[in-house]
């Protein structure tokens, strides 16, 4: 079991604030099923074709992937965009939903995840900032407009033992060229990042009308460090959610080594009780 005292510390930081931002990585989708892509051998489990061919996530997650072999590309993301259709989000999205309406200022999410759990748990979405876009998204593979659209008609039928798709491609309106997700990906200087602008101008907005916010940091790691380092600029108390990588250093700080859903669970129904 993990060492409750830092809950007391926690709930200390909550009690006293206005509003909450919630920080989100990888971390936070793992209790729902989600596939955890740390390290080669986590992603060649997931994807064992590419596994045999040696291809990395990095190299996946790449727009050259998209240019090298398109259909093989798309086997991967397809698969993915399926998969997020298909999952459910755990019971700590619907809790830290109730803890976010909690506050008197509210809340914001900032979150790298690219699966769209947090729309599909129930949190609006003009309180969402997703930093590395979103895969119910598509833009041309060329850029040849700034204009994005839904991924919603597109349904990707993919040969997994192969990881490649098998429906008809995905293709763009204006240009009629190839298609790819609206992600940010390794290397990327194709991709069309003007949601995500505009998502961050509302968050702005809202962060300069609240006065005593707290971060809360779930599932967010070290290796693609982006939504630590947001969290850490905002300059607020920051508490960290993480089994492997919860040390904090910075004196208005707590880390709690546990998962996402019991460290949500618990805060939610301690942060309850102490009302």
């Amino acid at each position: 079991m993990s060492d409750p005292s830092p809950l007391k510390t926690i709930l200390s930081l909550l009690k006293n604030a206005d509003s909450l931002v919630i920080t989100a990585g990888a971390g936070m989708g793992i209790d729902s099923g989600l596939p955890d892509f740390r390290g080669k051998h986590g992603f060649w489990k997931a994807y064992p074709a590419l596994g045999k061919a040696g291809l990395s996530f990095e190299e996946m997650a790449n727009p050259r992937a998209f240019r090298d072999d398109l259909r093989q590309a798309w086997g991967f993301y397809g698969h993915r965009l399926d998969l997020y259709r298909r999952t459910d989000p755990h019971d700590g999205f619907r809790n830290l939903l109730e803890l976010g309406s909690r506050f008197s200022k509210g809340f914001f999410v900032f979150t790298s995840n690219v699966d769209g759990q947090f729309q599909k748990a129930g949190f609006p979405e003009n309180r969402i900032v997703e930093c590395h876009g979103s895969l119910h998204f598509l833009q041309c593979v060329d850029a040849c407009r700034p204009e994005i659209w839904s991924a919603d008609p597109f349904r990707p039928e993919v040969d997994l033992t192969a990881c490649r798709l098998l429906s008809p491609l995905p293709t763009c309106p204006f240009c009629q060229g190839p298609a790819r997700p609206n992600v940010l990906m390794f290397g990327d200087g194709e991709w069309l990042g003007e949601r995500t602008r505009e998502q961050i101008l509302l968050f702005r907005g809202w962060f300069r009308s609240v006065s005593r916010p707290v971060v809360l940091e779930i599932g967010a790691g070290q290796s693609v460090p982006t939504v630590r380092h947001f969290g850490e600029s905002l300059q607020c108390p920051l508490v960290r959610i993480n089994p492997r990588e919860w040390e904090i250093s910075r004196e208005e700080g707590v880390g709690w080594s546990i998962g996402a859903r019991e460290g949500i669970e618990r805060i939610v129904e301690s942060f309850g009780q102490s009302k």
